[in-house]
């Protein structure tokens, strides 16, 4: 008899999460089985794991298993496993509200695509209410190990928005999910007319089907025939009065019933890896890759490690654990064991079962273990010489890796010293190469593609590729045909400060430094470049005198062509583009003072020199321009509207100029021919 008996009201993202699966996701509705089973699993795994500590919690009972059992006069499925069960607090904490933070994020991945969206459910940890899209109603009663029978839990709930909770009796631990099965779809259900389903607000039966022991049985074999545990249904025999198959007492397995990873690789197919590989990862699609190996030596484990074709929604949480399961053999120890694999490799999913770990592990323990280490060092190696081999042989399939990854592996340059090297190689990024931004060259490619007497490989940073591809810096290499690589993730900043060169080539930034290009300019150039400095002294002098403190210092350039000035950052110093990215995030730069480069042969120069007294406003006037082609903001904007508008209107009209018609143009500085000034420049 239940005591206690209370209706509470679902948490709001619950009801939204409802009224999808009721009426969106009617033609995936085989899920509700996987998912199910799947947290059957996990319960399972999870008496294991506090029976090491209290062995008292198996009640006499230590064979774990997953029942379905059908009765077709009741319309009911219900599946049973003999786990940790819940208690009442925790039936109402995990079945009335979805506590993780990623609630949100999964209604904002929804696409209306519905395979795609029944993908998402398991990854958002919402897979029990797969279970309102076959059935009306649902039952769970369940008792915690180690609780009286007497303190078990009955949950139920029809979906609407409610669901009530009471105390009953329940002999055994674990937990019975009970789906009272929908006589046809839901009413404005999409795509109820799927197979075995009829019409929307037909008369047709739309899941009787799952009422079959074979149909049953065919969604545990596709979807669960890898949980190491077995999955019990009962035997039939035929019944020659009623000319059908009858159940009896008996019960056989319908699974595998033994861990995959375990088994021989001769003995696994491509279809049951990937199988695995959707129950680890709640059906975020197909894996890209994947390496299975047992190694022996002085540390001996099995590891099952894959490659997501998507990026979990979570990837840039540095909180987030890795996906990688830790068994220690064949025991389940914990689900997200970070110590396996280093941060960078967080995107990495699997199972590692350690024959030498001891079956009390902690994550304290795992930290300071010997054995940890061998197993981190030996699975990054393997995950890197799966990438390599996919980078040098699926060139498509890599390019989708890094489309995903791709700036999650650039954080292997810093964090990863032991690997550098090998991770540099994997590295693609952006380049003046090729019209596509898509990230596609490798330094490998760059080198190969250097011209004759080019040392060094040259980069841009900047927010986008159309502000790389802008950036005044480049104008000089573009004129001489040198590939630039265009760097404009978050992370490359920060990982150029520990990619200082690659296979005895220097990585060399186009706005740093006083750009020495080597054999690429030659003697002429050198002297034409030299003497512009000297002839300029005199301006640049006034221009440095002009802004104070805001420049480290003036100089002719040598990589304009085209603008008037650009900043530039001396060696070692930060770059406008690292000092913005850490201003948005709220920290604070180390201060900056850049060098403005300014180009001689330019109008506004050549007008500025002839116009000595506003030496002050044209000085601002080229610094602010400088400022906003790199990226930044000014700190006087209105101050730069004035001074570009008072230049404006001082500026002499264009002979033949509507208002001037005897107007003339200054002439330019006797030490500047006008054949040098670009045409329609200014």
């Amino acid at each position: 008899m239940g005591a206690m008996k209370e209706t509470l009201g679902f948490q709001t993202e619950v009801r939204q999460l409802l009224q999808l699966m009721i009426h969106s996701l009617y033609s995936n509705r085989e899920i509700f089985l996987r998912e199910l089973i799947s947290n059957a699993s996990d319960a399972c795994d999870k008496l294991r794991f506090e029976a090491l500590d209290q062995p008292g919690l198996y009640e006499g009972d230590g064979e774990l298993r997953i029942r379905i059992e059908i009765d077709p006069d009741a319309r009911t499925l219900t599946v049973s496993d003999n786990g940790v069960g819940l208690s009442r607090e925790e039936a109402v904490e995990h079945l009335g509200t979805i506590a993780r933070s990623g609630t949100r994020e999964f209604f904002g991945r929804l696409s209306g695509d519905q395979a795609k969206d029944a993908q998402l459910i398991g990854q958002f940890g919402v897979g029990f209410y797969s279970s309102f899209i076959v059935a009306d109603r649902v039952t769970v009663v369940s008792r915690r190990a180690g609780l009286a029978a007497a303190e078990a839990v009955r949950w139920e709930s029809d979906g609407s928005g409610e669901f009530s909770v009471e105390t009953v009796e329940k002999a055994g631990r674990g937990t019975d999910v009970i789906l009272h099965l929908r006589g046809k779809p839901a009413e404005g259900a999409e795509g109820a007319g799927g197979p075995g389903g009829a019409e929307a607000g037909s008369d047709g039966p739309g899941f009787d089907d799952l009422l079959s022991p074979w149909t049953i049985k065919s969604i545990v074999r596709r979807y669960s025939d890898h949980i190491s545990l077995p999955i019990l249904m009962r035997k039939e025999e035929w019944d020659a009065e009623a000319k059908q198959m009858r159940p009896t007492d008996d019960w056989e397995t319908v699974n595998q019933a033994s861990a995959l990873w375990a088994r021989p690789k001769a003995e696994i197919d491509d279809e049951q890896y990937r199988s695995f590989y959707k129950h680890l990862a709640h059906g975020e699609g197909e894996p890209l890759a994947w390496t299975h190996n047992r190694v022996e030596g002085r540390t001996e484990y099995t590891q099952l490690l894959y490659i997501p074709s998507r990026a979990p929604f979570d990837l840039w949480d540095r909180q987030r654990r890795s996906g990688v399961r830790l068994y220690v053999r064949r025991v389940f120890i914990m689900e997200d064991a970070e110590q396996l694999l280093p941060a960078w490799l967080r995107f990495v999913r699997g199972v590692i079962d350690s024959n030498d770990l001891p079956l009390n592990v902690s994550r304290e323990i795992l930290q300071e273990s010997r054995d940890v280490r061998a197993i981190r060092e030996g699975c990054t190696k393997r995950v890197l010489s799966l990438l390599e081999d996919m980078a040098g042989e699926r060139a498509d399939d890599y390019a989708k890796f890094w489309s995903e990854f791709g700036q999650v592996v650039k954080e292997g340059v810093g964090e990863d010293h032991a690997n550098r090297e090998r991770i540099a190689k994997l590295l693609r990024f952006a380049s003046t190469a090729s019209d596509d931004d898509a990230q596609a060259a490798s330094l490998a490619d760059y080198v190969g593609r250097m011209k004759e007497g080019q040392k060094k490989i040259w980069y841009v940073t900047a927010d986008t590729p159309a502000a790389a591809r802008s950036s005044p810096h480049m104008e000089v290499f573009r004129r001489k045909g040198v590939e630039v690589l265009l760097l404009t993730d978050r992370v490359d900043e920060w990982m150029l400060n520990f990619l200082a060169a690659h296979d005895g080539h220097e990585l060399a930034s186009v706005a740093r430094g006083g750009l020495d290009l080597d054999a690429l300019e030659d003697e002429a150039e050198k002297a034409a470049s030299q003497q512009a400095a000297e002839e300029y002294a005199a301006l640049v002098d006034g221009i440095r005198g002009a802004l104070g403190d805001a420049v480290k210092e003036v100089r002719v350039t040598r990589r304009l062509t085209d603008s008037a000035a650009c900043l530039v950052s001396d060696e070692g110093e930060i770059s406008g583009h690292l000092q913005r990215l850490l201003e948005q995030a709220g920290q604070k730069a180390p201060p900056r003072k850049p060098i403005l480069e300014i180009n001689p042969q330019h109008p506004l120069l050549v007008r500025a020199r002839s116009e000595r007294e506003r030496i002050g406003d044209w000085s601002r006037l080229l610094f602010d321009q400088a400022v906003l082609a790199e990226g930044g903001q000014l700190e006087d904007p209105a101050g730069f509207v004035r001074r570009m508008n008072a230049m404006l209107v001082a500026a002499p009209a264009a002979p033949g100029a509507c208002g001037a018609p005897n107007a003339t143009a200054a002439p330019p500085a006797s030490d500047t021919p006008a054949s040098d000034t670009p045409a329609g420049a200014g």
